[in-house]
């Protein structure tokens, strides 16, 4: 017999039936069973563990005896990626399989926390690039330096020479926490508020290749500065520490989480916590350890902290932070004032000790071995044996006696390093594009250093005029590791229709940045229907927005950020 519905029970509350939410993939709410590809083969096997089989087989065997899931996948948790073959047109990206776009080369990135380097250290690098990467090096505005066209053949030799300087590649790419941004001025400046030194060492000598750490959702993301300038883009990070001058409890840091840009761009948020300079890697590693329990695994592209923070909130995040991973809660604290400096460096500064350091721009952070190892040698000769890399894809020298000065940037600029650079040289960055990345659609440092040659013959007489630097960042897909979103004009690369053909081009971001002296907060740029700009026409479009810029801005103070977000769309075209 077949039941028969019975009548609803009026006095009760009506139940929708629905479909249970699928599992986020959090370990602690879920259990560890892996949902995804990339979470089965980190559970079989840590990545840190693939070391020992590229060091024993695979430079043996050559790249035909690398195991498949080791290639595209453990290789990451030692700086390694295969490169884009040659040849393959950005139309074709998204058409193929990795193992067809992918040459038998690689892509090594050597990790530097803080982007603090000895001349020894910078020669190294500079002599491993000539010998084994046929002379390439970009500089990453994550304060690394990429080498291009390793064989793995090469790559134990390769390592056991920056480890004979301190440095290697250990978690310099994979789901785990990647270098650490510190303040290039770090110990040095003489504004500087606190040296965060000592924070990002310990750090990185407890937890980078902690076998507990090594498989996180997915990328990890921390910058630690002492800096008024704010100069490591710290609202974009996963977990990131701000100097800040408490009134009851002296210096310390501000604590923020879960910012990242790529194609859903979030910026991080403050916990409203004041962090003790003691107990900046026991909050860091507490962070850490959230994203790792309760971070969502089950969808890569929901894989980042910033999907948990948006579900949480602040006040849960912090609650369970300090209820579930910290010692003891953590007292509340003041935001950080307004930068009152440009955080990029760039020029001649005096340092704390009456010597200077000197900032210079390199060409959208494109170099050559053989200038990382003349640039030592420079540095060398005037005085100095330290330098640092920048989270703007620029180079500063150290400890540079006043009598130096000139004769080191003399030296700088025959080298394609400008300490006194035009503005649009100074504020262009790009990533790696075409070229090498698997994931581009577009190239990204010829056609930027191009467009800067270009603007700076059109527009060059403006400088003063303009009076600051516009930040122009290309990037070669929608990932934004050029951080696009996040300058005056970005550029996204992609496929575009011009008068009816498609070819590659860039979707146009405008009024974007982050904490810096023109701004009173960090925002994202806004897009505007239907722009899109051809790839050889980036000083074309630059040209024109700018001149716009100068003729409409109401006063010479409203900054370029500042109008475009309230200019038309017609005045953007």
């Amino acid at each position: 017999m077949t039941a028969q519905p019975t009548a609803p029970n009026r006095g009760a509350r009506t139940r929708t039936t629905r479909t249970p939410t699928k599992p986020h993939g959090q370990w602690v709410v879920d259990g560890q069973e892996p949902l995804n590809g990339n979470e089965e083969f980190k559970l079989a096997d840590n990545g840190l563990n693939v070391r020992e089989r590229i060091e024993s087989e695979y430079a043996e065997g050559g790249f035909a005896s690398i195991d498949a899931t080791d290639l595209h996948g453990r290789f990451r948790w030692w700086g390694l990626y295969t490169q884009r073959k040659p040849g393959i047109d950005g139309g074709r990206t998204a058409q193929l399989e990795p193992h067809e776009l992918e040459d038998e080369f690689f892509m090594l990135r050597v990790r530097i926390d803080g982007g603090q380097l000895t001349t020894q250290q910078l020669r190294v690098i500079g002599q491993i690039s000539s010998e084994f990467a046929r002379d390439t090096a970009d500089l990453t505005d994550r304060q690394n330096v990429q080498l291009h066209w390793i064989d793995i053949e090469n790559v134990p030799e390769i390592w056991r020479r920056l480890e004979e300087v301190g440095l290697s590649t250990t978690e310099a790419c994979g789901d785990v926490p990647r270098v650490i941004l510190g303040s290039p001025v770090a110990g040095i400046a003489a504004d500087e508020i606190i040296d965060p030194t000592p924070q990002i060492r310990e750090i990185a000598d407890r937890f980078i290749g902690d076998p507990s750490l090594a498989n996180l959702p997915r990328k990890y993301k921390t910058a630690i500065t002492g800096h008024p300038s704010q100069d490591v883009v710290h609202e974009i990070n996963d977990c990131a520490f701000v100097a800040v001058e408490h009134p009851e409890l002296g210096i310390g840091y501000d604590l923020w989480v879960g910012g990242a840009l790529s194609v859903v761009p979030r910026l991080g948020e403050r916990l409203g916590t004041f962090v003790a300079p003691e107990r900046v890697a026991e909050v860091w590693h507490g962070v850490t350890q959230i994203f790792r329990d309760y971070g969502y695994r089950r969808l890569r592209n929901k894989a980042r902290l910033k999907f948990l923070l948006a579900d949480w909130g602040t006040e849960k995040f912090r609650e369970v932070l300090e209820t579930e991973y910290l010692s003891e809660p953590l007292p509340d604290g003041p935001a950080a004032p307004k930068p009152t400096t440009l955080g990029d460096h760039v020029g001649v500064h005096a340092q704390k000790d009456g010597r200077f350091y000197v900032g210079a721009a390199p060409l959208v952070g494109r170099v050559s071995g053989s200038v990382l190892t003349a640039l030592a040698d420079l540095a060398e000769v005037h005085g100095s044996r330290r330098v640092r890399t920048t989270p703007h894809q620029k180079l500063l020298v150290l400890d540079v006696p006043e009598a130096e000065v000139e004769g080191l940037i003399a030296g700088l600029d025959a080298l394609g390093l400008s300490a006194r650079p035009s503005l649009f040289r100074r504020g262009t960055i790009a990533c790696t594009g075409i070229e090498f990345c698997k994931l581009a659609i577009v190239e990204t440092k010829a056609n930027a250093a191009t467009a800067i040659e270009q603007l700076e013959q059109r527009l060059g007489a403006l400088e003063p005029e303009i009076g600051r630097p516009i930040t122009l960042h290309v990037n070669g897909c929608p990932n934004s590791c050029a951080r696009i979103q996040t300058a005056d004009i970005g550029l996204k690369g992609q496929l575009v229709n011009i008068d009816g053909e498609q070819v590659p081009g860039y979707q146009v971001h405008l009024g974007g940045g982050l904490a810096n002296v023109d701004r009173a907060e960090a925002g994202l740029g806004r897009t505007v229907r239907g722009l899109k700009v051809p790839a050889d026409g980036i000083a074309d479009y630059a040209e024109r927005v700018i001149r716009r810029y100068l003729g409409d801005r109401e006063n010479e103070n409203e900054t370029f950020a500042q109008w475009a977000h309230r200019a038309d769309e017609e005045a953007l075209q």
